[in-house]
C-alpha cells in the first residue's frame, strides 16, 4: 500500500499521523496493521526503526476507537490496551507516539514505569484510561496497590519481548498475563527471534499466529556503514577521542554520538575523560535515576550534549532523529545487543556509520557477531596520534599549554587504573589526615590552685574512712 487511507484508519487518526510527517507506511506497517485490524495475533520482527510502534499502534487505536467516550468517570475509561516494554526510555517513546497517534480522539493514554514517583502515576491509573504503557515491575506494583485494575484488555503487546527475556521478566509477565481475559488479542514484536521467543509464542500468542518478518532474522540494516578497527586495549581512549574530534564533516569533530560500553564504572569514567579533554560528553547508566537519565536523553537530542556514553541501557528505546554514528567502545558480550546497539542509527531510511574498537581479547565475540548476522567484517589495525604538542611529533608528552601551541591532555590507561585501586586501598579520610596532636595525647587532670576551692571528696573515699562494724564486734579496731 501507498499511503494509510487505504487501511481505511479513523480520519482522526489519519490527521494525527500526517501531523507527524508520516507519508507511505513501511513494509512491518504494510504487513502487520492489516493483520491487527482484523483481530489476529501477530508475530512481528523487523530491524529497529523500521516503525514497529506504528506497526501495532495505529490498528491499536482503531480497534478500541469506537468504545471511546468523553465522560469524566474513571469507570468509563478503563485499560483496554496494554503494552509492555522491557526499559523506561522505551515505555517512553513508545507512550509518546500512542499518545501523538491518538491525540485527536476521546482516548487517553499514559505510561508508568519505575525509577521515579509512584503515586502521580497512581493517581493518574486512579482516573482511567484506555491506552497503558508499563514496564513489568511497576505495573505489578500498581496492580498490588490496585491502581489499576487489567480484567477489561482487550489487546495486549510485547514489545522488543527478548530483551524483556534477557533482563529475566518472564516470571512478571507470566503473572501478567495471568490477570488478563482468556479472549483477547495478542502481539508479539521484537527486532530478533531466538528459540526461547518462539517457545514464549507459543504459550503467549493463539495457535497459529501470524508471522511477519520483514527483514532476514537478526540482519542489520543496509543503511549503516559498519567498521571494524582493531586497537590494543591500552590505546582504546586515545583511539576513541582521535574519532570524535576528527570524524565529523571536513574533518572537523563529531556532534552527535552514541558510545556504547559494558559497564557502569566504564560509562562513568569515559564520559569524564572525555569531558577532561574538551568534548562535550555526558554518561547513561542503570546506577542514574530516571530524572537524570532523561536529562542526559534530552541534552543529548537536543544538541547540547555532543557524546552520550551509555550502557545497554540505551540499546533499546532510545531514537534520536538522524543519528549519524555509534561507536561500540566495547564489543558487546551478546551478538543480540550488537543489532540493537547498531540500530540506534540508519533508522527510517536515514544513512548512519556504526564502528566498533576491538582488542585481541575480543576475538571471539566479534566471530559470535559475524555468525549471527551473516557476514564478515575486514579489520583494520589502528594506532592513536601521538599526544604532544602540535607540530612536533618528537617531542615528550605534557599536558600544560605554554602559549607556543597546543598540548593534549593525557588521558586513562589500564596502568593508570591499577594506580588508582592502588590508591584507593591506601586512602585516608580527610578527617584523619591532619590530626591535632593534643586530641591524640592521653587526658590528665589538672591539679587546682591555691586560690581555687578545693572540691569536695569523692563519695567512696568517705566510705573507707568509716569503722568498720564486723571488725569492732570483734575486738578489732577499725582502719
Amino acid at each position: 500500500m501507498s499511503s494509510f487511507e487505504q487501511f481505511g484508519l479513523d480520519p482522526r487518526i489519519l490527521s494525527a499521523i500526517a501531523r507527524m510527517g508520516y507519508t507511505a507506511p513501511t513494509p512491518i506497517q504494510e504487513q502487520a496493521i492489516p493483520v491487527v485490524l482484523r483481530g489476529g495475533d501477530v508475530m512481528g520482527a523487523a530491524q529497529t526503526g523500521t516503525g514497529k510502534t506504528a506497526g501495532f499502534g495505529l490498528p491499536l487505536i482503531q480497534r478500541i476507537l469506537p468504545k471511546a467516550n468523553t465522560s469524566m468517570s474513571p469507570a468509563r475509561h478503563p485499560v483496554r490496551a496494554l503494552v509492555l516494554t522491557p526499559t523506561r526510555e522505551l515505555a517512553d517513546q513508545v507512550s509518546e507516539n500512542l499518545v501523538a497517534y491518538a491525540k485527536d480522539t476521546p482516548l487517553r493514554a499514559g505510561v508508568v514505569y519505575g525509577g521515579v514517583d509512584i503515586r502521580p502515576q497512581a493517581e493518574m491509573l486512579r482516573k482511567g484510561l484506555e491506552i497503558l504503557t508499563a514496564t513489568p515491575g511497576r505495573l505489578l506494583d500498581h496492580v498490588s496497590q490496585k491502581a489499576v485494575n487489567l480484567s477489561q484488555v482487550e489487546i495486549v503487546v510485547l514489545d522488543e519481548a527478548d530483551r524483556m527475556l534477557d533482563m529475566g521478566f518472564l516470571p512478571d509477565i507470566s503473572r501478567i498475563l495471568q490477570m488478563l481475559p482468556a479472549t483477547r488479542q495478542s502481539l508479539l514484536f521484537s527486532a530478533t527471534f531466538s528459540p526461547e521467543i518462539k517457545k514464549l509464542a507459543k504459550n503467549f500468542l493463539r495457535p497459529d499466529p501470524k508471522v511477519i518478518e520483514v527483514a532476514r532474522q537478526n540482519s542489520t540494516a543496509e543503511t549503516v556503514t559498519q567498521e571494524l578497527f582493531t586497537v590494543n586495549d591500552r590505546d582504546k581512549t586515545d583511539v576513541l577521542i582521535d574519532m570524535l574530534k576528527t570524524r565529523g564533516p571536513e574533518g572537523g569533530p563529531l556532534t552527535q554520538v552514541l558510545v556504547f560500553v559494558n559497564a557502569k564504572i566504564t560509562c562513568r569514567r569515559l564520559a569524564r575523560t572525555l569531558e577532561r579533554v574538551g568534548i562535550n560528553a555526558d554518561a547513561i547508566h542503570g546506577d542514574k535515576t530516571q530524572e537524570e537519565r532523561q536529562v542526559a536523553l534530552e541534552g543529548f537530542r537536543t544538541g547540547a550534549i555532543h557524546v552520550l556514553v551509555a550502557t545497554d541501557v540505551a540499546a533499546r528505546g532510545l531514537d534520536i532523529k538522524e543519528l549519524p554514528c555509534v561507536i561500540n567502545y566495547d564489543v558487546p558480550y551478546s551478538a543480540e545487543d550488537y543489532v540493537h546497539r547498531i540500530g540506534r542509527t540508519g533508522r527510517a531510511g536515514a544513512k548512519g556509520v556504526a564502528t566498533m574498537l576491538a582488542t585481541s581479547e575480543d576475538t571471539r565475540l566479534v566471530q559470535a557477531i559475524e555468525a549471527l548476522t551473516k557476514q564478515t567484517f575486514k579489520a583494520i589495525p589502528i594506532s592513536p596520534q601521538p599526544r604532544n604538542r602540535r607540530g612536533s611529533s618528537s617531542s615528550p608528552r605534557r599536558g600544560r599549554d605554554e602559549g607556543r601551541g597546543s598540548w593534549t591532555e593525557r588521558v586513562d590507561t589500564p596502568e593508570d587504573e591499577r594506580i588508582a585501586r592502588e590508591r584507593a586501598r591506601a586512602y585516608v579520610p580527610p578527617s584523619q589526615r591532619h590530626r591535632d596532636p593534643l586530641f591524640d595525647m592521653p587526658y590528665i587532670e589538672r591539679a587546682p590552685s591555691e586560690t581555687e576551692k578545693k572540691p569536695a571528696e569523692p563519695m567512696y573515699l568517705e566510705r573507707r574512712e568509716k569503722r568498720r562494724p564486723v571488725a569492732a564486734l570483734l575486738g578489732g579496731r577499725g582502719h
